[in-house]
């Protein structure tokens, strides 16, 4: 049978109108990681910004509003703990993901400094699994449009599948 008479193989993803473009601010010294997370997040669809350092970090956080801050606790020019201090200052009501190779106790403690500010904050350890910042990305650009979030993994949305098992 020809390709061309094949119908395409329906998909439970949502479409492009069921999602919105995240502003993204990706703090990171690590070249490699600033990279893997900003073609990660525009292979999503969303809108990137770089911060290598934690003087950056504060200017384009004075200067512009993110729906999402990706962080790394560890920078040359200071500790990523600075940062979640101005977005305290600066009223930040976004999403966090820290991302760090640094031990739970010190990611715990930048979620409980985060949290006394008034910042919620999710966590991933480095190395960085792409399909778990890929998953909290799509996940918060669900709830900033006020739905609730679709958890996918290998193309498969779970909330469809978890509603016909519940039928």
């Amino acid at each position: 049978m020809p390709r061309s008479s094949l119908s395409p193989i329906p998909s439970n993803l949502p479409d492009v109108a069921e999602r919105r473009a995240l502003q993204l601010l990706v703090v990171d010294d690590d070249a490699t990681q600033r990279s893997l997370i900003t073609v990660a997040a525009k292979q999503a669809g969303h809108e990137v910004t770089v911060a290598p350092s934690v003087a950056e970090a504060i200017e384009k956080l004075r200067a512009s509003r993110f729906d999402c801050v990706t962080l790394d606790l560890v920078l040359e020019d200071g500790d990523g703990i600075e940062v979640l201090g101005e977005m305290a200052k600066v009223k930040f009501a976004g999403a966090v993901i820290v991302i760090s190779g640094m031990d739970g106790k010190r990611r715990s403690a930048a979620r409980s400094f985060a949290r006394s500010v008034g910042i919620e904050l999710q966590s991933l350890p480095k190395p960085l699994d792409l399909a778990a910042l890929r998953i909290s990305l799509a996940n918060l650009g669900k709830t900033a449009m006020g739905l609730p979030a679709i958890h996918t993994w290998g193309g498969v949305a779970t909330d469809a599948i978890v509603g016909r098992h519940r039928a």
